[in-house]
C-alpha cells in the first residue's frame, strides 16, 4: 500500500477521531474547566504509561516482525505467541501493584484520594489493553489498513459517546471511567475483525517459548518501553510542577494547547507508524531508504507547516471553539507550540529509521536524555516566562533532538 492510499486511509479515520476528540474536549473543559482538563491529562497519561508497560512495548516488534514474515505462517505464530507471553509476564505484577497503591497514586497524580476506585477499575480492565494492542499490531503489520480504519473510527464514536454520558452525569469521575470502560467495547470491535480474518487461528498464539524470538521482541520492547513511559512520565511531572509552583488552571491551559497538537497532528502521526515504519523496516538498501525518507519528507512537511500556520493564525476561534471563556489565558502557548510542532515530525521522520533498523542504543539514549533536557529547560524558561516558557522549551528541545538524529543518521545512510 502506498504512501498516498494510507494517507487517504488515515485521513477518513483522522477526521473522525478529530471530531470525536475536539467535541469530547469541548463537552470536557465545559463541565470540569481548566482545572479538570489537567487532571484528566494526568489519568490519561498514567494510562498510556501502564498499557505500554503492561504489554511489555511489544506492538513495535510485532508490526515489524508480522510485516517482516508476512507470508511464513510458521514465523508469524512465533512472534504472536511470545509476545502475548511476555505481556502477561509484565502485566500481572502492574495489576497487583495498581491494586495496593491505589490510594497513594491518586493522591500523586489527582491531588485527591477520592479517586483511588477508578485506578482498581483500571487495573482489572487492564488485560483488555493489552490485548487490544496485540491484535491492532498484527493486524498494522499485516497490512490490513482498512479494518484498522474501521477499528479506529468506531472507536472514537464508542470513547465519544461514552465521554458526553458519564461527565454530564458524573463530571471529573465520570469523564476518568469513560477512558477505562470503553475500552472493554473497542476489544470486543478489534476481536470481530481479527476472528473473520483469514490469517486467523487462536492456535497462532500458544507455542511455546521461543528465545530469539523474545529476544528479537524485547529489543524493540526497550525502545517502546522508553519511548511510552519516559513521554508520560515527562508530561505528569511537569503538570504536576506546575499545578504546584503555579496553578491547576495553568496547568489545564497547557493540556488544553498539548492535546490540540496531539489532534491535528494524528493524521500525520498515525501514517507514520502504519505506513511509514513498516516500509523503513522491509528496505535493505541504503539508497533506497534515503530515497523514501525524502519522498515522506517532500508530502509530509508542508502538510504540518500549513496546519500549523491555520491554527495559529485561528488560535482565537479555536479557543472560543473547542473550549470556554476560562481557557482565554492560553492564547500566548499557541507560538512555540506550533513551531515545536513542525520540528518534532521533522525529527521523527528520521528518528523513525532507529527503530525501523533496531539502533536500540542510539533511540534509547536519545529518549532519556531529551526528555530530560525537556525537563530541564521547561524548569529553566518557567521560571523566567511563566507558563509560556513550556512551549519554548518545548520548541527549543525539539531543535536539538533534530540536530542529534540527523548528525547520527548521516554516516549510516551516506554508507554504500
Amino acid at each position: 500500500m502506498t504512501l498516498i492510499k494510507t494517507s487517504v486511509l488515515s485521513a477518513i479515520s483522522t477526521i473522525v477521531r478529530v471530531i470525536a476528540g475536539f467535541i469530547s474536549v469541548k463537552i470536557v473543559s465545559v463541565y470540569i474547566g481548566p482545572s479538570g482538563l489537567a487532571m484528566l491529562g494526568q489519568f490519561q497519561n498514567f494510562i498510556a504509561m501502564i498499557s505500554s508497560f503492561s504489554s511489555a512495548g511489544v506492538g513495535s516488534g510485532v508490526v515489524k516482525y508480522t510485516a517482516e514474515y508476512y507470508s511464513d505462517e510458521e514465523q508469524k505464530s512465533k512472534v504472536w505467541s511470545n509476545a502475548l507471553k511476555l505481556s502477561f509476564m509484565f502485566l500481572t505484577p502492574v495489576i497487583l501493584f495498581i491494586i495496593l497503591f491505589a490510594k497513594n497514586i491518586s493522591l500523586y497524580l489527582l491531588d485527591t484520594e477520592k479517586y483511588s476506585s477508578i485506578f482498581i477499575i483500571f487495573a482489572v480492565t487492564l488485560i483488555f489493553f493489552i490485548i487490544n494492542i496485540l491484535l491492532t499490531s498484527i493486524l498494522n503489520g499485516q497490512k490490513e489498513i482498512k479494518k484498522l480504519t474501521i477499528i479506529n473510527i468506531l472507536g472514537s464514536l464508542v470513547t465519544l459517546a461514552a465521554t458526553l454520558y458519564l461527565v454530564i452525569s458524573y463530571q471529573l469521575y465520570g469523564v476518568l471511567l469513560a477512558g477505562i470502560v470503553t475500552q472493554s467495547i473497542i476489544l470486543i470491535i478489534t476481536l470481530i475483525f481479527v476472528v473473520k480474518s483469514s490469517w486467523f487461528r487462536i492456535s497462532m498464539f500458544f507455542r511455546a517459548m521461543d528465545k530469539k524470538m523474545s529476544s528479537d521482541l524485547l529489543h524493540y520492547s526497550l525502545m517502546a518501553l522508553v519511548s511510552a513511559i519516559g513521554l508520560p512520565l515527562t508530561l505528569i511531572y511537569l503538570r504536576t510542577y506546575i499545578s504546584n509552583n503555579i496553578g491547576w488552571n495553568e496547568a489545564g491551559y497547557w493540556q488544553a494547547i498539548w492535546k490540540i497538537s496531539e489532534i491535528y497532528l494524528m493524521l500525520i502521526t498515525t501514517t507514520l507508524s502504519i505506513y511509514y515504519l513498516p516500509k523503513l523496516s522491509s528496505i535493505a538498501d541504503r539508497k533506497e531508504l534515503k530515497k523514501e525518507i525524502f519522498y515522506v519528507y517532500k508530502i509530509v512537511m508542508p502538510i504540518v507547516v500549513f496546519m500549523a500556520l491555520a491554527i495559529f493564525l485561528a488560535k482565537d476561534f479555536i479557543i472560543s471553539l473547542l473550549f470556554s471563556e476560562s481557557f482565554k489565558p492560553m492564547a500566548e502557548l499557541f507560538l512555540f507550540q506550533l513551531l515545536g510542532d513542525v520540528v518534532k515530525i521533522a525529527s521523527w521522520i528520521l528518528g523513525f529509521v532507529f527503530v525501523a533498523k533496531k539502533m536500540t542504543k542510539l533511540f534509547v539514549f536519545s529518549e532519556i536524555f531529551f526528555k530530560i533536557t525537556f525537563i530541564g529547560l521547561s524548569l529553566l524558561f518557567i521560571d523566567v516566562y511563566g507558563l509560556k516558557g513550556i512551549t519554548i522549551a518545548f520548541f527549543f528541545n525539539y531543535i536539538l533532538y533534530f540536530g542529534f538524529v540527523y548528525f547520527s543518521l548521516k554516516g549510516y545512510l551516506n554508507e554504500k
